[in-house]
């Protein structure tokens, strides 16, 4: 849980200070200007694009959701528990809530607290005492009902999403909070556990290394954990029928891959699956440096959300077939570096995920297909129709554009040919290992390259990501 130690040594401090008698001579004044001044934490975490997303005045360091489901009316009765440290002094803070769940319980360090929902997302919680900076502290929230997806004109399905087998939660980028209480914003990562209780003969996954499995009264309970950093969007739960395939990629790191049953009609595909998922993580850290998580895999399923996502350790696809694509593979897999190790600290920089992960699948066209990246960068060149946006700041409503895909990996082949091909991979390895389960920004890659490459890149990154219109080569 981050933060205690620096609260432990306060502690340590304070009662040497008691023992020696130097409080006593404390001026009223001085007690006066140490007292705390508690205030609410900010009902949002500041980002231009989802102002209502994510909160202030605490930092979360893990979320450990205990859920049971029911597919005979899709409702689920959890409880999520919140380990967070205080920012600021809080007088009360919110967590971002939303849908029709009923709250039967909340408790801020085992005590009753009251609480009030607002607006699309707000469950404000007013906790029996003040919290000081510094201070660990604990919410437990126990809720019942049937969780709503999201479904946004311009951003497509999100959140909890009910399938004819079961469920799949996916969270980007505003899905988490249907749910669970979350901090919905990608600037405060967490640890995770979730434990979740089905029907036997249904099958959960989630992000991360499973735990045991238990079986009592015809119910069956998944564990899993995962202990890195994650982003709320990065967050994942696939329930219903699964043909799942073990495996262990070179190194000894788990791969754990699943495909839907009711898609899984070829057989070996699960085996092909899963192998071809270690191979592009294989090649993938020749190039981007170690594999940042403790498992890796992916779910091919039928959700029906028309796409798939870089989940956290575990990509899920959206497929009606069982076939494996190796593109996707690269772009969903690409991400585990880009985007999930590394995560933009505003929205506005998500061409760091997406524009590397395009550039992932160029990449594995020109490894695996002999189709050298030049070609594909000149092709997209020329087919683009619209360069009217902002690749570093594409607008709420066209984060998952082209904009941020193709030019975005445009931009990173026109910086290869700017720095030469020593210098380009070279950031494509260090980048990552140096904010290795981190926040990023467009800002800190620019500095970054020029650091590196002793070089003033700032005309061509203006040109590429900060000016609309076609760049000349």
């Amino acid at each position: 849980m981050r933060g205690t130690h620096g609260r432990r040594g306060q502690l340590v401090i304070l009662s040497c200070a008691l023992s020696a008698g130097l409080l006593a001579a404390a001026s009223p004044a001085a007690e006066a200007a140490q007292a705390p001044r508690y205030s609410p934490g900010a009902p949002g975490a500041g980002d231009p694009y989802f102002p209502d997303m994510g909160n202030g005045g605490y930092d979360v360091g893990h979320y450990d959701i205990r859920l049971a489901f029911s597919p005979d009316t899709g409702a689920i009765d959890a409880t999520t528990t919140v380990l967070a440290t205080a920012t600021q002094d809080l007088s009360r803070f919110d967590l971002d809530f939303q849908g029709p769940l009923t709250i039967s319980r909340l408790s801020v360090n085992g005590v009753t607290a009251a609480f009030t929902r607002s607006g699309a997302q707000e469950l404000v919680i007013t906790p029996p005492h003040g919290l000081r900076k510094g201070s660990p502290f604990v919410v437990s929230v126990s809720y019942a009902g049937v969780p709503q997806r999201i479904d946004d004109p311009a951003l497509g399905v999100s959140g909890w999403v009910a399938t004819k087998d079961g469920a799949v939660a996916l969270n980007q980028p505003i899905g988490a909070a249907t749910y669970y209480p979350v901090n919905d914003t990608p600037d405060d990562k967490a640890t995770y556990t979730q434990t979740v209780t089905v029907p036997a003969g249904l099958t959960v996954l989630a992000n991360g290394e499973p735990g045991p499995t238990t079986t009592h009264d015809h119910r069956t309970t998944f564990r899993w954990s995962m202990n890195r950093p994650m982003a709320s969007e990065l967050s994942m739960l696939a329930i219903g029928d699964y043909d799942v395939t073990r495996g262990v990629r070179a190194g000894g790191l788990p791969d754990i891959t699943a495909i839907g049953k009711s898609i899984d009609t070829k057989p070996g595909q699960g085996e092909v699956f899963n192998r071809t998922t270690a191979q592009v993580v294989d090649w993938e850290s020749s190039l981007y440096g170690p594999y940042p998580f403790d498992s890796t895999g992916g779910i091919l399923a039928d959700v029906g959300v028309g796409y798939a996502l870089e989940t956290q350790s575990r990509p899920v696809y959206d497929q009606d077939t069982s076939d494996v694509d190796g593109d996707l593979l690269a772009h969903e897999l690409g991400h585990q570096w880009f985007g999930d190790s590394l995560t933009p600290v505003h929205w506005s920089d998500i061409w760091l995920n997406e524009g590397f992960a395009t550039y992932s699948e160029w990449l594995y066209q020109e490894k695996f297909n002999n189709v050298p990246v030049q070609q594909t960068f000149a092709k997209a060149y020329a087919d683009e129709k619209d360069w009217t946006g902002v690749v570093a700041d594409p607008g709420r409503d066209h984060i998952f554009d082209d904009l941020v895909y193709n030019r975005g990996a445009m931009t990173l082949q026109a910086l290869r040919t700017k720095i030469g091909d020593r210098a380009f991979f070279t950031v494509l390895d260090r980048w990552p290992a140096t904010h290795r389960y981190g926040n990023v920004s467009t800002r800190q890659f620019i500095e970054f390259v020029e650091r590196l490459t002793h070089r003033d890149l700032g005309s061509f990154f203006r040109t590429w990501l900060y000016q609309p219109g076609k760049p000349a080569l």
